[in-house]
């Protein structure tokens, strides 16, 4: 097909994009700038119909910070924020997921999804005393899992693995899954405890597995064996968290992503972590998508990890 190159204004910004002479934009070289996000260019790839990002959070000033919580927190990372993301990236359907800022008190998480509405989820965190009544509360308002820390500060102190499995018991009725924050070494240490959860098990931020070691390391080699027995689920986030090399391609983390995918293509989910809380120096949110391009260039799994497997998993209604 023949296309040609244009250039218009737009809000003052200068917009250059190469389209087709039928009028569809096939890219565009600016996008709307995005609180906690660096650049403002638009992914390269363009996301599919339903693309979900299956990880980020909200922050809003108008929901206290929990007690036990000393680092702050995002000041306007909200909803209308997200929303910004959401346009530049081409996604439409999200997982919410309660940060540890706010504890187990997930108010902020519950509004969110009234204002994101049948397109998004949420993941909240739970204490072992939570009633039957609050999760199937929180279940109707489309919450369908519980997070899991091992690696932040939580305001029940330190979480053990007899937690981790009384918890899953709690929600195993409602057909949630337990979603679990581990180093790679706690993932190799607990591994036992993992695979004999009665949840279907999503693993975060790519097994957090440290570098230089990656796929030589131990808790990687759990991993894989936990992708193995078909009720465990990775989320290829957070690239840039364990990384010894950096952007733009993150060769390290990346090839954990790509070991992932080819292990269990049926079994993973993309996210953004935005407002990427962890980092001082924000990333490039185009930049991180992009990397799905490498990390699966094969179209149809790329469709799979954004759009099918979310169906599955966070129970969104089956794409047409």
């Amino acid at each position: 097909m023949n296309r040609r190159n244009f250039c218009t204004w737009l809000g003052g910004t200068a917009m250059i994009a190469l389209v087709d002479y039928d009028g569809l934009a096939q890219s565009t070289a600016a996008a709307p700038s995005v609180p906690y996000s660096a650049g403002t260019d638009s992914p390269k790839f363009r996301a599919p119909l339903n693309a979900c990002d299956a990880h980020h959070h909200i922050y809003d000033p108008r929901f206290p910070v929990a007690p036990h919580w000393k680092s702050g927190m995002p000041q306007d990372a909200t909803v209308a924020s997200y929303r910004l993301l959401q346009k530049r990236l081409g996604t439409t359907r999200s997982v919410v997921v309660q940060p540890s800022t706010f504890g187990v008190d997930n108010s902020c998480l519950l509004d969110a999804l009234s204002q994101l509405g049948s397109s998004s989820r949420g993941i909240v965190v739970v204490d072992t005393g939570v009633s039957d009544a609050e999760l199937k509360k929180m279940a109707a308002a489309g919450v369908c899992g519980i997070r899991v820390n091992f690696v932040s500060p939580q305001s029940w102190g330190t979480t053990t693995p007899e937690m981790l499995v009384e918890l899953s018991k709690k929600v195993h009725d409602l057909n949630w899954h337990v979603q679990v924050l581990m180093l790679g070494e706690q993932i190799a240490q607990m591994e036992s405890v993992l695979q004999r959860l009665p949840t279907p098990v999503v693993l975060d931020h790519l097994g957090r597995i440290p570098q230089p070691e990656g796929l030589d390391h131990a808790g990687y080699a759990a991993v894989r064996r936990l992708l193995d027995n078909g009720r465990t689920w990775m989320k290829l986030s957070e690239a840039y968290e364990d990384t010894k090399v950096g952007p733009p391609r993150y060769e390290d983390t990346s090839k954990l992503a790509k070991s992932y995918i080819d292990a269990a293509p049926e079994r993973v989910v993309w996210g953004s972590d935005w407002p990427h809380p962890t980092q001082k120096v924000k990333p490039d949110d185009a930049l991180l998508f992009d990397l799905l391009a490498d990390w699966a260039p094969n179209e149809a799994t790329r469709r799979r990890i954004l759009v099918s497997n979310p169906e599955t998993l966070y129970g969104f209604p089956k794409a047409s």
